[in-house]
């Protein structure tokens, strides 16, 4: 999917797009009530930030050499799901509001790509920020903890499965690298499916 040479607009166009889905999740608990990304400075679109330089620019690299497609993974904005209004479901809201908004990023720059014309390097630069943003919102919206979409099921799964996803999230992003690395080969084939199907549907 993405080649080691694509490196020149794949790190700006991570920087970007995980900077903004971080400072929506921050912008959507803050408006939900919580003021904890505020307190922690994450109450802003300076990418910088939002960015880990392991996780968000070394981990992509390595995981494009291997697999052909970044594991975006940002600092996770920090937030009170017992502060936010509306309880597990405002907590939900905060969750999906990252992956959303990677969703309509992606569908404007493809609007850019389909009805106007870029020299090449600014084309290649929004072509590979829209397939960034449409991976982003795949892989967020997976409902495995802590990926985003884990906080919508959280709010409409039963406690037994609420306990379990709890004890899931106490380890972090390790536990996501080291599910993603052992279930791959399984769960390539479904996100490649959605990834093509929707780069289709946005760019014809």
């Amino acid at each position: 999917m993405f080649t080691i040479s694509d490196l020149i607009y794949v790190i700006p166009a991570l920087i970007i797009s995980l900077g903004i889905h971080e400072a929506t999740h921050a912008y959507t608990a803050h408006a939900l009530g919580d003021n904890t990304a505020l307190n922690a400075g994450r109450l802003t679109l300076n990418p910088l930030k939002h960015i880990n330089l392991y996780a968000t620019i070394i981990l992509p690299v390595i995981t494009i050499a291997l697999f052909g497609f970044p594991m975006l993974i940002a600092k996770p904005v920090p937030f009170n799901p017992y502060k936010v209004k509306f309880g597990e479901y405002g907590a939900a809201l905060v969750g999906i509001s990252g992956p959303l908004i990677n969703l309509v990023m992606a569908i404007i720059t493809a609007i850019f790509l389909r009805f106007l014309t870029f020299p090449f390097d600014i084309e290649k630069f929004l072509l590979i920020f829209t397939e960034l943003n449409v991976i982003s919102f795949i892989i967020n919206m997976i409902p495995i903890p802590p990926l985003d979409g884990s906080r919508l099921l959280y709010a409409l799964a039963p406690r037994e499965l609420q306990k379990i996803m709890n004890r899931i999230e106490s380890f972090g992003y390790l536990a996501i690298l080291a599910i993603f690395l052992l279930v791959f080969n399984f769960i390539y084939a479904p996100i490649d499916y959605c990834y093509v199907h929707l780069m289709n549907v946005l760019l014809g």
